[in-house]
């Protein structure tokens, strides 16, 4: 028994999900795994998405894994048509891969432009293309893009990953136009510091824990479920008037 919310509309609606092994992607998986969802997610890191695709299928519920570099657009375009075979065209899409590598902006290379654009950008457009036939078919669907408040509050040391956030939430508006006739909806889900293993490994620190108090509205930490439960929501049929919005979950940090 859980404290939250179940959508029934949700209950063998195939999802794909990029980034899904581990941190938010995980908690995606989880929580729509839960909902009853037909979830597809692919992720580089192969041992922990297989671990994770296997704990779940055994608890009975419908999960595939498929190892992929989403910066590889014909190899990504593959998984998400082996998933729709296995569970029917996606009618949810998640765009959650991405990386925040740290990087100094007059160290920065053509080469390392492309990568990071690739990895946070690009593959969610190639996504959307992949997904939305079938979403036009049913006459419907959900397309939500991972941003992040980075930009917002003018995060130091990730302009590239920023410039990528940033436009993220323009492709989710041109394209909620651009899709929003055949029924089909895009938003985008905006984490502020969420306490993901990574977050936790690499940057958290008692400086960092002094500014997420001075900066967030709310006290306490955001968690990769409350990235999650948001998404369940703008997923479901809940939400069926919302599109071209922009939803950040920060515990009331940035201002847009």
């Amino acid at each position: 028994m859980t404290d939250y919310a179940s959508y029934p509309t949700l209950a063998g609606r195939p999802v794909v999900i990029s980034g899904g092994a581990s941190g938010i992607g995980e908690a995606l998986v989880r929580n729509f795994a839960g909902q009853g969802a037909k979830v597809g997610f692919v992720d580089i890191a192969a041992e922990a998405g297989e671990k994770l695709s296997a704990e779940l299928t055994a608890a009975g519920q419908t999960v595939r894994f498929a190892r992929c570099d989403v910066t590889d657009t014909d190899a990504y375009k593959a998984a998400i048509d082996g998933f729709a075979a296995a569970h029917g065209d996606a009618l949810v899409l998640v765009n959650n891969a991405a990386h925040d590598e740290r990087h100094d902006w007059s160290d920065v290379t053509p080469t390392y432009w492309d990568e990071r654009i690739a990895v946070n950008l690009k593959h969610a457009f190639f996504a959307i293309q992949a997904v939305a036939p079938g979403m036009m078919r049913a006459g419907k669907g959900s397309i939500i893009n991972f941003g992040s408040i980075s930009w917002m509050i003018m995060s130091p040391r990730i302009p590239v990953y920023e410039t990528a956030k940033a436009a993220t939430h323009g492709m989710t508006r041109a394209m909620a136009r651009e899709l929003g006739k055949s029924g089909i909806r895009v938003n985008t889900l905006a984490p502020g510091w969420v306490m993901t293993q990574r977050q936790l490994t690499h940057w958290l620190n008692a400086d960092a824990e002094r500014l997420i108090d001075e900066a967030q509205a709310l006290a306490g930490r955001v968690f990769p479920d409350d990235c999650a439960r948001m998404a369940l929501f703008l997923a479901a049929d809940d939400s069926a008037m919302i599109s071209a919005q922009q939803f950040l979950v920060d515990g009331g940090w940035a201002n847009t």
